[in-house]
């Protein structure tokens, strides 16, 4: 299996983004990953929120292949310990998935043609973080959830 994560605008904290390569080259040794940055829409400003998202929710959809499982990063998703969540990625791989695509939105969230287009939504929290955060979140994760599979001493219980 292959997980891509697609986000929208890149992340401009220089201290955020070495992080986040550090994890990605860590998690290179488990499984084929890759990062899609979509960048910011252009004079997003002139446009509503809802615009936006719809404007965002294309080119996200643009990204996906008929065979790819897209799952949204959303508040309102499913909320999963570092544990279960590495048993949620190895039914994944059980169940063939050749490739999941995990998103992170824009700033107002998903547009509905993105919401119908998903085959799930996870929760990371119920608090709000920046969307150049939830980046480094969720690749450690997948970094953690991968340690756990293999028995490696990196998470702790």
């Amino acid at each position: 299996m292959k997980i891509k994560l697609l986000s929208i605008g890149k992340t401009d904290d220089k201290n955020l983004q070495t992080l986040i390569e550090a994890y990605q080259n860590r998690l290179k040794h488990y499984i084929n990953f890759e990062i899609d940055v979509i960048p910011d829409i252009k004079n997003a400003k002139n446009l509503s929120e809802t615009q936006q998202k719809e404007k965002e929710g294309e080119l996200i959809l643009k990204k996906l292949t008929a065979t790819d499982v897209l799952i949204l990063l959303d508040e309102k998703g499913t909320a999963f310990s570092s544990v279960t969540f590495s048993d949620y990625l190895q039914k994944k791989m059980n169940a063939g998935v050749k490739q999941l695509v995990l998103v992170i939105g824009g700033p107002y969230g998903f547009s509905e043609a993105v919401y119908k287009a998903a085959q799930g939504k996870i929760s990371l929290s119920k608090m709000t973080f920046s969307h150049q955060m939830i980046r480094l979140f969720v690749v450690e994760q997948l970094y953690r959830a991968y340690t756990i599979l293999k028995n490696e001493p990196y998470h702790h219980e």
